[in-house]
């Protein structure tokens, strides 16, 4: 079963997505701040992060920026999906410049095709 940590401040969404990803047997674990996703993400190894940039205590950007200095987090190479409502030019340049494999625009993707990516990826 492949581990995700989803990385979501709002509560409805975060409830919808963890629930559908538990529901397509993924373990899920939920940080709904910067600072959370930071320390799960140096104290345990997941599959794939699902990582939003507007949070509170840090962005996405700044959790990225971090995860990048940390040479534990670079030797687990885990990949990280970011799903964000800033779909500007800038914002996916830099997501990618930070190593995310991909950037969605969560008003342009639906749960279900969510789940497809997420599904397709994990099977590389």
């Amino acid at each position: 079963m492949a581990k995700i940590l989803l990385v979501e401040d709002d509560p409805f969404l975060s409830s919808l997505l963890k629930n559908r990803l538990q529901k397509e047997n993924y373990e899920t674990v939920l940080a709904s701040d910067g600072e959370a996703a930071l320390n799960y993400l140096k104290n345990d190894n997941f599959d794939l992060v699902l990582l939003d940039i507007i949070l509170p205590r840090k962005t996405g950007f700044e959790i990225l920026e971090e995860i990048n200095l940390d040479p534990r987090f670079q030797a687990k190479k885990t990949p990280v999906i970011v799903i964000s409502n800033l779909g500007q030019a800038g914002d996916i340049k830099r997501g990618q410049e930070l190593g995310i494999i991909e950037y969605l625009v969560k008003a342009k993707i639906s749960i279900d095709d969510l789940m497809g990516k997420i599904k397709d990826f994990l099977k590389k």
